[in-house]
């Protein structure tokens, strides 16, 4: 499998399952996504797991969506706690089908000092 490539069960990303893999220098995950139905607008559409080095499943990060505020088109992000790894989503390189999305890294804003 690719690495920073997330494969969506379908194209309607917002209530599909993934699976997928993310690769830094820091660390190499392979990651399961599912669908989180919750009411709070807040809250993230998908939950994001890996497993532990023993070998358990743990929820691990979430993916949102988002809307752009220049074009109101609608995108997805993704992070991975434990690593501080923030990532949008968007269409793999070479891919016809939407289903397959490339992760996009973007570090942390950097704070101004006081």
């Amino acid at each position: 499998m690719n690495t920073n490539i997330i494969k969506f069960q379908n194209d309607n990303i917002e209530t599909s399952k993934g699976t997928g893999s993310i690769s830094t220098l820091t660390f190499d995950v392979d990651i399961t996504i599912e669908p989180n139905n919750s009411d709070n607008p807040m809250a993230p559409t998908h939950r994001v797991f890996a497993r532990s080095p023993r070998g358990k499943l743990v929820e691990c990060g979430g993916v949102w969506k988002k809307q752009n505020q220049e074009t109101g088109a609608d995108y997805f992000t993704l992070s991975i706690r434990d690593y501080a790894f923030n990532a949008n989503l968007g269409k793999a390189a070479g891919q016809d089908e939407d289903s397959v999305q490339a992760v996009i890294p973007w570090g942390p804003e950097k704070k101004e000092a006081a």
